[in-house]
């Protein structure tokens, strides 16, 4: 053992280093809180003190002093198959994991699809099990937020459906323009005939991307009536385009809501012994892993998903720390242009 360490039979105190940096327990206290409101030279003897004596703070004993667990819960009102399945979680956990690794909280995981899993949910975030919950995939019949009542701090990965005077803090993109942009790459490129695999339409992400593709298409003067209501999944996306191809076999393109419904899409076209790009253009959205490794790689507008994870765990630190922060985060988005479209 280095020489400047003390032997000690028992676990140190916050007695003890009070003791051996030579101030009180309540300033000894606020230092390994990390409190502002003590200068450097003593928290440097609180730091040495701990340093010297080994100690390491009682988290479970500071936890009931202040109420805090420790733990920010991940709420997905989805199922397993749904979560586990799609790119877009695994890469906005990815960001919220990266985040909280670097700070005092553990990630907690909630599934909450069914109504009576969903109560349970809300009974555990009340309960005081959790600090602050992260929610993505928010759908108008969850009503989490009133459910919550203030109980703890919330953000949103996405808009909320109670936007606007809700004081609701949450992370996202401009779906609505991002989708626009996206169609106008195809009108671009010359399509007319331009059919949507929307998303849930209990969603905001899918309604703000049906209103991107109209907004492109009146801009264009083009028809805006092929439009079939999908999931944001891939069997969804296999379903919207077989009724698509029954009720509008002219169309020469495809604005899918995601990038797995895209997919979806492709694989009854190219079923069908229509080719991508050369009879039907395909256009996604999310730019996940699988999107340029396909076989005909997509087209598709990437939404930062990792990013939006970092930026949803770092607010909820800030609200947890008293902070001021922005009740809203629109992050930037790009059409990556591939061989689909």
């Amino acid at each position: 053992m280095a020489p400047d360490r003390m032997v000690r039979a028992t676990a140190p105190t916050l007695e003890d280093v009070a003791s051996a940096a030579g101030v009180s327990r309540s300033t000894a206290s606020r230092v390994i809180n990390g409190s502002p409101h003590v200068s450097p030279t003593v928290v440097r003897a609180v730091h040495d003190a701990i340093d010297r004596l080994d100690y390491v703070p009682n988290r479970a004993a500071r936890s009931l002093a202040n109420r805090r667990t420790g733990a920010i819960a991940l709420v997905v009102p989805e199922d397993t198959t749904r979560f586990f399945g799609d790119p877009y979680f695994s890469a906005v956990m990815r960001g919220i994991s990266e985040v909280l690794h670097d700070s005092d909280y553990v990630l907690t995981l909630q599934l909450a699809h069914e109504i009576e899993s969903s109560a349970k949910t809300i009974r555990y975030l009340r309960g005081g099990n959790v600090d602050a919950a992260l929610i993505v995939s928010h759908h108008a019949g969850d009503h989490i937020l009133d459910a919550l009542g203030g109980a703890l701090p919330v953000v949103f990965g996405g808009r909320p459906i109670a936007d606007g005077d809700s004081g609701a803090y949450y992370v996202d993109v401009d779906n609505t323009d991002a989708a626009r942009r996206g169609v106008q790459h195809l009108i671009d490129s010359g399509r007319e005939r331009i059919a949507h695999i929307a998303g849930p339409a209990d969603m905001p992400a899918g309604v703000d991307r049906l209103e991107g593709w109209r907004l492109a298409l009146d801009g264009a003067g083009l028809d805006a009536t092929r439009v079939v209501h999908g999931d944001f999944s891939r069997s969804g996306g296999s379903a919207a385009m077989r009724l698509l191809l029954e009720r509008f076999p002219d169309l020469d393109a495809v604005f899918a809501a995601s990038d797995l419904t895209a997919f979806g899409a492709m694989s009854v076209l190219a079923g069908s012994g229509i080719r991508v790009p050369r009879d039907v253009a395909v256009l996604g959205f999310d730019d996940s892993p699988a999107a340029a490794e396909h076989d005909v790689p997509l087209t598709t507008v990437r939404q930062p998903a990792v990013d939006m994870g970092r930026r949803m765990a770092t607010m909820a630190i800030d609200l947890l720390a008293g902070r001021e922060v922005p009740h809203r985060a629109i992050m930037d988005t790009e059409v990556v242009v591939r061989a689909s479209a």
